[in-house]
């Protein structure tokens, strides 16, 4: 009788406790509309340097503006798309494979996560790319007055590309 009753216990419990999955459905769809946003934010940020163009007499607004609110918007989309492989990552992993993806095909190498570590070194490859491009972006803001503030700069610039050079050897 208490083998029984402790079973019963036990099943409605693991019942209860494998159902709490379904919070990660929080992360998932405020993620997606975060990413959202930032192809918003991004295509706005293009948008603006596209009238800032056009508004400047004849269409002669600075290189390095243009540069910076082009990559600026980049950097969204770089972080929106992060925000979707962790949706669409935390998905698959707590809740179910995303069906109408597979069977169109396409999205297989993008939507393959198959634990947890996939899924970090995924958003880790796309984080490091943010980081590269927000460099890049601040660069160009910055006044170099000096022979150092360039060599500084290429040196930073060779670092970051000996890094990604290693990041693709060891596929992380």
């Amino acid at each position: 009788m208490i083998t029984m009753t402790t079973s019963i216990i036990e099943r409605v419990f693991e019942k209860m406790l494998w159902s709490t999955r379904y919070v990660v459905l929080l992360g998932v769809i405020f993620g997606a509309l975060s990413a959202i946003i930032l192809f918003i934010a991004g295509s706005l940020e293009i948008y603006d340097v596209l009238l800032d163009y056009l508004a400047e007499s004849g269409g002669h607004l600075e290189h390095e503006d243009i540069l910076i609110g082009i990559i600026g918007a980049i950097d969204f989309y770089l972080i929106a798309l992060v925000l979707l492989i962790f949706s669409f990552g935390t998905y698959e992993l707590f809740i179910s494979e995303l069906e109408i993806a597979r069977m169109k095909g396409d999205f297989g190498n993008i939507l393959e996560v198959k634990n947890l570590d996939d899924l970090k070194n995924k958003i880790i490859k796309v984080i490091i790319m943010v980081l590269i491009v927000s460099f890049f972006q601040r660069i160009l803001s910055m006044d170099f007055t000096t022979s150092m503030d360039m060599l500084a700069m290429a040196v930073s610039i060779s670092v970051i590309c000996i890094g990604v050079y290693f990041l693709g050897k060891h596929h992380i």
